[in-house]
């Protein structure tokens, strides 16, 4: 008898992703010189590093669903969020979390709020029902896959065997691959890994790790992670916020303009200097530009659980009614969320209300 993740995949194991039409409607993926934002992790440093390095984009700050951190002299230039879905038609953002609850019944600025978003799960409309087939892999092997097809006649992207741990690690994509199997072969197949100028191939049909091997590469990455980490800050992390939504490793708040505490800054710079050694990806620090000179944004962070409600779809449009800045749906039965309150970003493109 199929289990129930088989039976769901039923109608999915044909699909592949096309991404000429995602460069189409999202060009600035593949422009050169933009500025971006990163979730505070290994990968949104991934994604940093890589951007940095293919197309000369500058890291400017981080948000973490609670508050964000950008640099001043970058908020008039519309930066572009890395690993987390801004819903605002007027920024542009890539993620990867579950957001849509009922595809036949979406409240009716869902669509516009999200257009500007680059995000699996709503390429494919995969809602709530289809929560165990969600987008099990990090915004990088997503984003390198873009960039790799748009240069594939002219400069292919190769990426060493070197980068396994680190691309094994982030997300915790080495515990989902044997977790699910089915879901996550489904979308590597629906990502085009098996056409060779796809770098995912080298690192997902490696000939030459065996499950030792890899056992003995991913603990060695640990051990060089855990060498970073400190008491409560593990090294692949910058907490830039507690659970409380109050600021932690942030200077200078209350003189308006802030600065990452540089303990912090400077284990992050390992961290990243380790990755980047791994995949080759050059740590460029002059494009590092989110440790000093921030403006402190403070938002309101929320869950469907803390509300007492449950997801269902008129729920859902009294949320969307909120204008939240951002969510994921965590599990099938909790929404976490960001409303923009009491700060709000001043972005000069950011004129609509969505």
């Amino acid at each position: 008898m199929p289990s129930n993740i088989e039976t769901l995949l039923n109608d999915r194991r044909e699909e592949k992703i096309n991404y000429n039409d995602i460069i189409e409607k999202y060009p600035w993926i593949v422009e050169e010189n933009h500025c971006c934002v990163l979730s505070p992790d290994s990968d949104g440093f991934l994604c940093g590093l890589f951007m940095s390095k293919f197309r000369n984009w500058k890291i400017v700050g981080f948000y973490d669903d609670k508050l964000a951190v950008i640099n001043r002299e970058f908020l008039n230039q519309n930066p572009i969020f890395l690993d987390g879905e801004i819903f605002r038609k007027g920024i542009r953002s890539m993620g990867h979390h579950m957001v849509m609850v009922n595809k036949r019944r979406k409240p009716t600025n869902f669509d516009i709020g999200f257009s500007n978003c680059i995000q699996p799960n709503l390429l494919r409309q995969y809602d709530r029902k289809e929560f165990r087939l969600k987008y099990p892999l990090a915004t990088i092997h997503l984003l390198v896959s873009i960039l790799a097809y748009a240069q594939k006649e002219n400069n292919p992207i190769v990426i060493s065997e070197k980068a396994i741990p680190p691309l094994f690690f982030t997300d915790g994509v080495f515990q989902v691959l044997f977790s699910y199997p089915e879901n996550v072969l489904n979308w590597l197949q629906y990502l085009r890994i098996d056409e060779t100028w796809n770098p995912l191939k080298q690192i997902f049909e490696n000939d030459r790790y065996t499950v030792f091997t890899l056992m003995k590469e991913m603990n060695s990455f640990f051990r060089k992670r855990d060498q970073i980490s400190v008491s409560r800050e593990r090294g692949d992390r910058l907490r830039i916020s507690n659970k409380e939504g109050n600021p932690e490793n942030i200077n200078n708040i209350e003189m308006g303009i802030c600065s990452i505490n540089l303990e912090a800054k400077d284990r992050i710079n390992k961290f990243i200097g380790l990755v980047a050694s791994l995949t080759d990806w050059n740590f460029i620090c002059d494009d590092w530009l989110c440790w000093e000179n921030l403006q402190y944004f403070k938002f309101t962070k929320g869950s469907f659980k803390e509300d007492g409600k449950n997801i269902t779809n008129a729920n859902f449009s009294e949320f969307i009614n909120r204008n939240p800045l951002s969510w994921a749906m965590t599990s099938n039965d909790n929404i976490e969320y960001t409303i923009e309150t009491p700060a709000k970003f001043p972005f000069d493109i950011y004129k609509t209300k969505i």
